[in-house]
């Protein structure tokens, strides 16, 4: 069990647009937060969980581990999908290289050829381990969803929204390219929209609401260093630096 020692990162700018982001021990290649949760993988494959702001490490090893209204799920090397159920990893059926439980009890993800695949609310809760997986047309290497519905990322970097999608229809209806070019993308529960450019820099969506969900414009936040993955849940930001080091943001009040 690791525990956590914050280190304050300060960042030249204005009190204003200023991001104050704590340091914390650790090291992770990918993390997600939700429902209160958080869940990463190291670069040897091995899975933590934050508990009383310590990391814990669990059984087992994965490449990509997502947390949410769905529960936890998680991908191995060989693209074997599992869940965590009764406080243990449970293979299903299914090969996806990327997952994401953000959405309302539905999982959604991709596989090795960047096709996109979820599954309903029904086969969420269900405890069977052989699941009916529904494909979404396109192509994308990164996939995530929330409140206002699922953002995601292709080969060229290109940012993509899925209108429709719903716990019961996880398909949704169709796709609107978004201006802008992330190397992923991940979805908050109350709908806000984070991600990471090639460039290894950190964007919000801005004004993203149920009346307009694909928002207005990216605006760059002002953290130092560059960073390769991004979550975010009940006001708190979560970064990970190219070297793996952890930041913890506070954004907003979760009030």
């Amino acid at each position: 069990m690791i525990q956590i020692l914050s280190l304050l990162l300060l960042c030249t700018g204005t009190a204003a647009d200023l991001l104050l982001c704590n340091l914390i021990p650790g090291n992770l290649k990918q993390i997600d937060a939700g429902a209160g949760q958080v869940y990463g993988v190291n670069d040897t494959d091995y899975i933590f969980r934050l508990v009383d702001q310590s990391w814990t490490l669990l059984s087992g090893q994965l490449i990509h581990v997502s947390v949410g209204a769905a529960g936890v799920w998680g991908v191995t090397n060989s693209n074997t999908v599992f869940k965590y159920q009764d406080n243990s990893w449970v293979s299903v059926n299914g090969a996806l290289k990327q997952i994401d439980a953000g959405g309302n009890k539905y999982v959604a993800g991709v596989n090795s050829q960047n096709s996109v695949y979820c599954l309903n609310q029904d086969q969420v809760v269900s405890l069977a381990t052989t699941l009916t997986y529904t494909s979404i047309d396109g192509s994308l290497k990164y996939y995530s969803c929330g409140l206002y519905g699922c953002w995601g990322v292709n080969g060229n970097n290109e940012v993509f929204y899925r209108y429709g999608v719903q716990p019961t229809a996880c398909s949704g209806t169709k796709w609107e390219n978004i201006k802008g070019s992330l190397a992923m993308v991940e979805v908050g529960a109350d709908g806000s929209v984070y991600g990471v450019s090639p460039q290894g820099d950190v964007y919000k969506r801005d004004e993203v609401s149920e009346m307009n969900p694909v928002g207005t414009q990216w605006i760059k936040l002002n953290v130092c260093g560059k960073y390769r993955h991004v979550s975010y849940d009940m006001g708190i930001l979560w970064l990970i630096a190219l070297n793996g080091d952890i930041y913890k943001c506070q954004v907003s009040c979760p009030c």
